[in-house]
């Protein structure tokens, strides 16, 4: 069955929209939307897993502990390794910001 990453977009959300796409154990394809959200303050994430982050539609911005702010904006991409503590400073508020995150485990060969 073909499924559209755009369709079902919701006009606004009180809180992000993650749906699980694939689930395969050591892989997880997650996609989120955003309408403004962003990392509760103080909060960071700290995950088990590798993540691989794509901006599909809209704009964010991600910090990394210790790190300036990077702005991101579609077709912009990032991997994050596991255990590297990053957060969503922010989303653009007035359009959806499309996510597709790969969240993996193993190593890894970058360009």
């Amino acid at each position: 069955m073909i499924t559209n990453l755009f369709a079902d977009l919701p006009e606004s959300l009180p809180d992000e929209l993650v749906s699980t796409l694939v689930d395969a154990g050591a892989v997880r394809i997650e996609r989120i939307v955003s309408y403004g959200q962003a990392s509760p303050e103080g909060f960071w994430y700290d995950q088990d897993q590798d993540e691989f982050v794509v901006v599909l539609r809209g704009f964010a911005r991600l910090r990394f502990e210790g790190d300036d702010p990077i702005e991101m904006q579609p077709g912009d991409f990032i991997n994050i390794p596991a255990h590297r503590r990053h957060r969503v400073e922010w989303t653009a508020p007035d359009q959806a910001t499309v996510w597709l995150a790969i969240f993996y485990s193993g190593r890894v060969n970058e360009p």
